[in-house]
């Protein structure tokens, strides 16, 4: 199995506060949740964005990522909203009453022309609500339990995003072994062809042959067998020079090593990049070497099909 880079993936957790009824009842409840955005990166970068409350739980996810990613940017959001439920609305804590009535009257007795507290400020004040708050221990349980469950879910959908990109670079990789398997036996006869051709074109200008073999004058004095080896030595030379079977050889053997790497899965990106950049130079090689319209035809073909895989391989992890 081989995965992508790129994925998105959310856990949420409803924590309910100590002390409080069924369904929540009579206390407050904080909603936690963890979303995992990853795109493509040559190394692994985690960015976390988290409340101040929850900030203990970072090495703990940092390590969970860190086992189970090894490339790829991922932002890690974790949100906590806060629910007060409304059963809890009336419940005063009379010990925090009578102490901001006690520094009420003792600021009255120094500035007695002060105005009173108000209802609406005294329900404000810190305390004066009696809260079953949730403990910092159970956030950071539910913070760790939502990280977990996000990442299990971004390992899936990066393994179907994978398998689907896999199954393109397969075809891509057939596709181009069909091309190899169909120039490779064109080869000989079409740089034959072309060494004939020169033959000719050298013959004609030098003017020591015609089309019936008789030798035709030319102010010259070299003679016309020299002239004859000269012209083979030539075309024996540039054929050496436009021979592409050790390219074909070459491009053959990457191939079958890039579905290799495929088949066998596992962290590819890397290693299909360096087969990208290796199919690449051979294919350039062959484009510079084309002595035919099909063997150019087929050196484009190939480099686009090289350009297309190499675009996807830079999504793979």
């Amino acid at each position: 199995m081989i995965y992508s880079m790129t994925g998105y993936a959310s856990a949420t957790r409803e924590v309910v506060a100590a002390g409080a009824g069924p369904n929540g009842a009579g206390g407050s409840g904080v909603g936690v949740s963890v979303e995992l955005r990853t795109v493509n990166s040559r190394f692994l970068d985690l960015n976390f964005r988290m409340p101040e409350d929850v900030r203990a739980t970072e090495p703990q996810l940092r390590e969970m990522l860190m086992n189970k990613l090894s490339r790829g940017k991922v932002d890690i959001r974790i949100n906590l909203n806060r629910v007060e439920q409304t059963a809890n609305a009336g419940a005063l804590n009379r010990e925090a009453l009578t102490q901001l009535a006690t520094l009420e009257r003792a600021v009255l007795d120094v500035f007695p022309d002060s105005e009173r507290m108000r209802t609406g400020e005294i329900l404000r004040w810190p305390g004066v609500l009696a809260e079953s708050s949730v403990s910092q221990d159970t956030l950071r349980e539910a913070v760790l339990a939502c990280g977990k469950q996000a990442i299990a879910d971004l390992i899936d959908v990066r393994a179907r995003e994978g398998a689907a990109l896999g199954a393109v670079l397969i075809n891509n990789v057939t596709e181009m072994e069909t091309i190899v398997a169909r120039i490779t036996p064109l080869v000989p006869e079409l740089i034959a062809k072309h060494q004939q051709k020169i033959v000719e074109r050298l013959q004609d200008a030098l003017g020591i042959a015609t089309s019936d073999g008789a030798h035709t004058t030319i102010a010259t004095s070299v003679p016309r067998e020299e002239i004859a080896e000269r012209i083979r030595q030539e075309v024996t030379m540039y054929g050496i020079r436009i021979d592409i079977a050790e390219e074909l050889q070459r491009l053959t053997a990457h191939l079958t090593e890039t579905r290799h790497v495929l088949q066998k899965g596992g962290k590819v990106g890397k290693r299909l990049d360096f087969m990208m950049q290796e199919l690449n130079r051979e294919a350039n090689t062959l484009g510079s070497k084309a002595a035919a319209k099909e063997l150019a035809d087929a050196s484009m073909t190939l480099k686009l099909l090289i350009e297309q895989m190499r675009e996807q391989v830079q999504n793979l992890e």
